[in-house]
C-alpha cells in the first residue's frame, strides 16, 4: 500500500525501513511525502529575476548539474536502487529547478565569495526549497547567492540512481522553509606545517566541506617545523623556512585556494601562530628568535624544534606585525588568526637578550606579552581584520605532547593579563569545559575542544623513542563522541550569542596527503551538522547518534562517489540494513 499526503519527517523513529531522507546536515525545517520523482532527460537549472548572475553562482549551478549526472549513488537499502526501478517507470518527471530571490533581495546579488567572506555576524545563508510530487518545476529561493548555493547543496542530496541510469528522489513532495544555520562558524582546521599538503589536496578537502555546508577553512599554514607560506615583501621566510622549493604555497596558490573556497561558500581563516611555534623563523631572522634549536628540546618547547619570537623586543614585535598585516591584507576574510598559544617561560628565562630587554623596560614577561599582542592586533585592526587567538598564550601547556616540565597554566583569555578587545574571537581547545569561562568574560568563541574534535588523537605517540607512549589526547575521537557535543553546555542564555560555532581539527604530525581523507571524512561532517542543525531535529526531538548514523553513512557513500576517500563507518551489510547492527539493550 502506498502512503500519500504530507508528513513531517520523523527523524527519531527506528530506521529499519530507511524512511528518512539522508540529508546532512539535517535542515532545521523539513516536510516530506512518499512519492517518487525522476529527473527528465532534459532537466535544467535556471535563474529567474536575477540580473547579472554572478559567475560563481553560474559555476555552482553547473557543478550541481554535474553532480546530479555523475554521483550515481544508489540508495543504502537491500537491493539498492533496483527496489524503485519498477515504480520509476510511471513516476512524474522534474523538468527544471528555478533559482530566485526573495522579494526583499531585489534583483541583484553579490558573488558567493563576497557573501561567504563577509563579517561572520552578518552572513546570510538562508534558503527555502520546494520539490513537488507531480514533477514539473522545483524551486530554491534566497536573498543571497550564498543562500542559493546552500539550497543547491541540499537539492543534490535528494537524488539517487536506480542502477539503470535514472536519477530520482523518493520522498516528494519536499518543502524546506527558511533553513539556516544555528551557528555561522562551521569549520575544519588543517595544519600544513608539520607535513606539506599540495594545493590539489586542499581543494579536494574544500570540495568535501562544501557538500556538508561547512563555512570556514581554518588554515594553520606555518609552524615551528616549516614556513611554506609566501608573504609579499618577506620572501626569505619561505626561501629559508620551507621544507623544499616544491613545498611552498605561492601567492597565486593562496589566491587560488581562497577563490576556490569562496566559490563554494567557504571563508579561509589563515593562521600564523605567534609568538610561540615560530622556531623556523630563525633560519631567516635569527635575531628575532629566542632559544633557537635549544636542547633538550622538551625543556624549551612542546615539540621540536625549540624557538619562539623575542616578544620583549620592540623590533621583533614590529617585524611580526609587518609580516602578519602583509599577508592579511591580501585576503578577503575579515578574520585572521595570530595563534598565541604554548609559550615556554624557560625559553625566555634562558635567553639573555629577553632578560636584558625586560630589565631595561621594567616589564614583566606578561606585560611584554600584552604589548606584543597589542602591536600585532592593532596592525590587523588597522586593515579591517578581526584577530582570532587560541585560548591565549599558555605557559608551556601541552597541545601535542602530554609533558609539562616547567610551570603550566591555562591560557590568555582566562588567566594572563593580556588585553583582548570584545571583537576578538577565541578558539577554545584545551577542554570543552573552558568555553563557559571564556563566555563569562564576554568574549566570542569558537568551539575547538581537544576532548571532542581533535581528529589526530588515538594514533599513538609520534616521538621517536617513546615506545610505550600514547597520543597526548587519547583516546580516538569517534564520530559518536563528537556528535554528543553540546555547544551551549554551561553557557547561559544571555551568553549564547557569543558562541559563533565550532570546528574539527587535524594536527598533522602523523598525517599527510596519503591519509588525509580517511582521517577527516566523514568524521569532520559531524561538526557541520552540530552547528547547522543545532540540538533539535525538525520533529522537535533531540539529535542522537542512532538517528544520525544512517544519514552519516549515506553522506560517506556520496563523498566516496565524488572521489573523497572517506572511511567506512560500518560493514556495508549494516549500512544497507539500518538498525540491525545496533545494540538493543
Amino acid at each position: 500500500m502506498k502512503l500519500s499526503g504530507w508528513s513531517i519527517l520523523l527523524v527519531s523513529i527506528l530506521g529499519e525501513c530507511h524512511t528518512a531522507f539522508a540529508l546532512w546536515p539535517m535542515p532545521r525545517s523539513l516536510k516530506t511525502g512518499t512519492s517518487l520523482v525522476k529527473l527528465a532527460p532534459f532537466f535544467e537549472i535556471q535563474t529567474s529575476g536575477i540580473s547579472n548572475v554572478p559567475a560563481d553562482l553560474t559555476a555552482a549551478i553547473a557543478r550541481t548539474k554535474t553532480h546530479l549526472a555523475t554521483d550515481k549513488l544508489e540508495r543504502l537499502v537491500v537491493g539498492r536502487g533496483s527496489v524503485d526501478s519498477a515504480a520509476l517507470k510511471h513516476a512524474p518527471s522534474l523538468t527544471k529547478l528555478t533559482l530566485g530571490l526573495t522579494p526583499s533581495a531585489g534583483r541583484k546579488v553579490n558573488s558567493i565569495l563576497t557573501e561567504a567572506t563577509k563579517d561572520i555576524a552578518v552572513r546570510d545563508e538562508t534558503y527555502s526549497l520546494s520539490l513537488p510530487a507531480n514533477g514539473g518545476s522545483a524551486s530554491i529561493t534566497a536573498s543571497t547567492s550564498l543562500g542559493l548555493l546552500r539550497g543547491l547543496q541540499t537539492f543534490e542530496q535528494l537524488f539517487y540512481d536506480d542502477g539503470e541510469g535514472t536519477t530520482y528522489a523518493y520522498q516528494a513532495p519536499v518543502t524546506i522553509t527558511n533553513d539556516k544555520p544555528a551557528y555561522p562558524y562551521r569549520g575544519f582546521m588543517l595544519d600544513t606545517a608539520r607535513n606539506y599538503f599540495p594545493v590539489a589536496d586542499i581543494k579536494r578537502t574544500l570540495d568535501a566541506m562544501s557538500v556538508v555546508k561547512m563555512s570556514v577553512f581554518h588554515w594553520h599554514v606555518v609552524d615551528s617545523q616549516s614556513f611554506p607560506l609566501t608573504i609579499p615583501g618577506f620572501p626569505e621566510l619561505t626561501q629559508k623556512g620551507a621544507y623544499s622549493s616544491s613545498q611552498v604555497y605561492s601567492t597565486s596558490d593562496v589566491q587560488s585556494i581562497v577563490q576556490y573556497a569562496g566559490e563554494r561558500g567557504i571563508d579561509v581563516l589563515l593562521e600564523i601562530d605567534t609568538p610561540g611555534h615560530t622556531a623556523i623563523i630563525s633560519t631567516s631572522h635569527p635575531e628575532h628568535i629566542a632559544c633557537a634549536q635549544a636542547t633538550p628540546w622538551e625543556s624549551f618547547a612542546n615539540e621540536p624544534p625549540a624557538g619562539q619570537l623575542r616578544l620583549a623586543n620592540p623590533a621583533t614585535a614590529n617585524f611580526t606585525a609587518s609580516f602578519l598585516s602583509a599577508i592579511a591584507k591580501t585576503l578577503p576574510s575579515t578574520l585572521f588568526s595570530t595563534g598565541g598559544d604554548e609559550l615556554n617561560t624557560n625559553c625566555y628565562a634562558q635567553d639573555p637578550q629577553t632578560q636584558s630587554e625586560l630589565k631595561a623596560s621594567g616589564q614583566t614577561l606578561e606585560q611584554a606579552l600584552n604589548a606584543f599582542t597589542q602591536t600585532s592586533h592593532n596592525a590587523l585592526k588597522a586593515i579591517g581584520k578581526t584577530p582570532v587567538v587560541w585560548e591565549g598564550n599558555s605557559l608551556f601547556l601541552p597541545k601535542h605532547k602530554d609533558i609539562c616540565l616547567t610551570s603550566c597554566s591555562v591560557e590568555m583569555a582566562l588567566v594572563h593579563n593580556v588585553t583582548l578587545s570584545n571583537s576578538t574571537v577565541i578558539m577554545v581547545w584545551i577542554s570543552s569545559d573552558d568555553a563557559a569561562a571564556v563566555a563569562a568574560k564576554g568574549l566570542r568563541l569558537v568551539h575547538s575542544p581537544s576532548d571532542y574534535f581533535y581528529l589526530d588523537c588515538g594514533a599513538g605517540e609520534w616521538i621517536g623513542n617513546d615506545a610505550g607512549g600514547n597520543s597526548w589526547c587519547d583516546p580516538f575521537k569517534s564520530w559518536q563522541r563528537a556528535y554528543t557535543f553540546d555547544p551551549l553546555a554551561n553557557i547561559s542564555a544571555a551568553q549564547a550569542h557569543l558562541v559563533l560555532g565550532g570546528q574539527q581539527l587535524l594536527w598533522t604530525e602523523q598525517a599527510g596527503p596519503q591519509n588525509l581523507d580517511p582521517i577527516v571524512w566523514p568524521r569532520a561532517a559531524v561538526s557541520a551538522e552540530i552547528f547547522w542543525t543545532g540540538a533539535t531535529l525538525p520533529d522537535g526531538s533531540a539529535a542522537n547518534v542512532k538517528e544520525a548514523l544512517p544519514r552519516l553513512n549515506d553522506i560517506r557513500y556520496r563523498l566516496a562517489q565524488r572521489g573523497i576517500n572517506a572511511i567506512n563507518l560500518q560493514p556495508q551489510w549494516c549500512a544497507l540494513r539500518d538498525g540491525q547492527c545496533n545494540l538493543d539493550s
